[in-house]
């Protein structure tokens, strides 16, 4: 049951962008894995991987020839039928050595990697979430260790460890920790903020099990990515330190032992050089590039760059029905947003059109994983990754958006649509001041010196009611309440009078008194600028006092559109009903003085599980056989086969 009382944020979908399939939900790391699998660049480095380590476990019977018996009449051969890959100083076959060598790197990589992880991970797991005296020691320790060149400092261990691969595999695993340690502590120290390690401390669980049952596998993508580029640095290393000697002794055949060898008698045989050094070099590349698509794969972009397909193009409305007014600024036609990987998408928004007019608040209210975030990344080319325009268009004062450049859509965001983040601290960079944020972002868009973007960033924060703007210029976003510092990311929003301002959930967080204020401070901004607003919310009490006219999401869909009186009063989408009812102060159930909210049965679907027909009707109430047999069109303002005709104001008032 969903308790509709307290109505979800909208501030993200709650589908993810990558699902495809109702049986994939549960499954990321073998999605992971798939779109590892499925990208062209990773099949060519992984292929060859896989032969060395082919080549690695079956040495002994792939090899043509012993690797360690010489045999001087065939010695610095070039490369020919019997040997391949010629022979070197002591008529030792080439390839055989390559093939043997290829056991030794591989060795020595997972051997001083995997000491890199245990010890690394697990001291960046201590440090990280325990904190104190013994976060502060362990990275004191790794400022030191860090200071000293890495080849210097495994030279110094082994000479105090003594000569051959295993120990010159340790002091790189001794320096590879560190690194492993730095990692796993900044993300642990983000992680350990989540609300999961929140419940399972409530739940009693020991910190042990929290570090390595609940915190280690959400902080293992960065962790693998960084192990996948580090083998390639150890093989790099261990093969320059058996080129100087320390490394693998005459029992073991090593890339860089050949390679010196090699060295001494280049101006006998040429080629020799090129075999252990294009060994190396391939292998080396083969790691890096591995690890370049596991970051990929695994990680998320920080960067929101625009996700469109070139077909994206602009379509007919979906309610042709109702032509838009004259001055209408936004206005957004049959919008299909779709996400996925491999061979299968997930639809994340259908066909969604609504317009905005020129001074006008409009209200995107629904459920979260309702796509009211969703469509405004859509209209601003800032969709997750994976995610892309399929169809539709969005035209902002007659410029489509859509396939617009991202050279151009820079002078759109900020310039012309401003935003503002539902999580104030979020939006704001911690390290910066505010003066400093607020003039870049003036810079930006319009050729100002220093001084004069300061002078607009006092103004923007006495426009916002900051007290004392010039003096809180030098403050830090954590000196700023909850209220005030969404009161500066409204002034970010606002620093190039935008045409519209979207404010997504700009209340989230904030208390009651402090909402109100934010609001009455949207509504005088409105007033006073004359700007466009696109809110969006889930409380429909701030629809009724602050919007014009309303639009009802549902599923990626919008289901009700319409003057928000109306709407309001005579609601004609089922679900637009439940949300009306659940509210304090709706409709109430049982006896007369049984106050309890009515809540909405089920909650809503996943993109990749949207239901046939009307989306709605497996919750609807008042559902026929019907609503789950073909979709539903937007028709008058409402997508609804048993939708009641529009009442008039003056027939309710009567």
């Amino acid at each position: 049951m969903t308790q509709a009382s307290t109505l979800p944020t909208g501030a993200a979908p709650a589908t993810p962008a990558h699902a495809a399939t109702p049986d994939d939900d549960t499954r990321l790391p073998s999605r992971s894995l798939w779109r590892l699998f499925t990208r062209p660049y990773a099949l060519l480095p992984g292929a060859f991987l896989l032969m060395v380590l082919v080549c690695a476990i079956g040495a002994p019977w792939i090899a043509p020839f012993d690797p360690f018996t010489p045999n001087i009449r065939h010695r610095l051969e070039a490369p020919g039928a019997l040997y391949w890959l010629g022979t070197d100083d002591l008529g030792r076959d080439m390839l055989s050595r390559i093939i043997f060598g290829a056991r030794t790197a591989l060795i020595a990589s997972f051997e001083s990697v995997g000491i890199g992880l245990v010890v690394g991970v697990s001291l960046g797991l201590l440090a990280g979430y325990v904190g104190g005296w013994l976060d502060r020691v362990a990275m004191r320790l790794a400022d030191v260790m860090q200071s000293i060149p890495a080849i210097l400092l495994a030279l110094a261990l082994i000479g105090v460890l003594g000569k051959g691969l295993g120990n010159a595999m340790l002091a790189v695993g001794v320096i590879f920790s560190i690194s492993f340690m730095r990692i796993t502590r900044a993300v642990v120290l983000a992680e350990r903020e989540q609300l999961y390690v929140d419940a399972a401390r409530v739940l009693g669980l020991r910190p042990f099990a929290i570090m390595i049952k609940q915190i280690l596998p959400n902080v293992s993508g960065p962790l693998i990515v960084q192990a996948s580029i580090s083998l390639g640095t150890a093989l790099l290393i261990e093969a320059m330190l058996s080129f100087l000697g320390v490394g693998a002794d005459s029992s073991q055949v090593s890339w860089g032992a050949m390679l010196e060898t090699a060295r001494q008698f280049q101006a006998e045989q040429a080629l020799l050089p090129m075999v252990p050094g294009l060994a190396i070099t391939l292998t080396v590349l083969s790691f890096n590039l591995l690890g370049d698509t596991l970051r990929d794969a695994l990680l998320p972009s920080s960067a929101q760059a625009p996700r469109r397909k070139a077909g994206a193009v602009p379509v007919a409305a979906q309610d042709p029905g109702t032509p838009l007014p004259a001055d209408t600024l936004l206005e957004v036609r049959g919008l299909t947003v779709r996400a996925g990987m491999g061979g299968s998408e997930a639809e994340l928004l259908s066909q969604v059109s609504l317009h905005v007019r020129r001074g006008e608040v409009l209200g995107l209210v629904g459920e979260s994983g309702c796509g009211k975030s969703m469509t405004a990344s859509a209209i601003l080319g800032l969709l997750p990754r994976g995610a892309h325009i399929a169809a539709g268009s969005v035209r902002l004062a007659g410029t489509e958006l859509v396939n617009l450049p991202e050279s151009a859509m820079r002078h759109i965001r900020g310039k012309r649509i401003g935003m503002v983040f539902q999580d104030a601290n979020a939006a704001l960079s911690p390290v910066h001041t505010i003066g400093t944020q607020l003039e870049d972002i003036v810079r930006a868009h319009q050729p100002m010196s220093r001084a004069q973007a300061r002078a607009r960033a006092i103004e923007l924060l006495d426009l916002v009611g900051v007290p004392d703007p010039a003096r809180r210029l030098q403050d830090y976003p954590h000196q700023f309440s909850g209220g005030m510092a969404q009161r500066v990311v409204i002034a970010g929003a606002l620093a190039c009078n935008p045409e519209l301002l979207i404010a997504d959930e700009p209340t989230t967080a904030l208390d009651v008194t402090i909402q109100a204020q934010v609001l009455d401070l949207l509504a005088e901004l409105r007033q006073r600028l004359g700007m466009s607003v696109l809110l969006i919310t889930h409380d429909l009490g701030v629809v009724a006092d602050t919007c014009d006219r309303v639009a009802v999401m549902y599923a990626g869909q919008i289901v009700e559109v319409g003057d928000v009186r109306q709407t309001l009063m005579s609601p004609r989408h089922p679900y637009t009903t439940a949300l009306l009812q659940a509210m304090p102060g709706g409709q109430a159930t049982g006896q007369p003085g049984d106050r309890r909210l009515t809540t909405i049965a089920g909650r809503v679907p996943p993109a990749w599980a949207w239901p046939q027909g009307c989306r709605f009707h497996p919750r609807c109430p008042q559902a026929v056989a019907a609503c789950s047999q073909k979709p539903i069109p937007l028709a008058s303002g409402v997508r609804c086969t048993r939708a009641s005709p529009v009442v008039r104001l003056e027939e309710i008032a009567a």
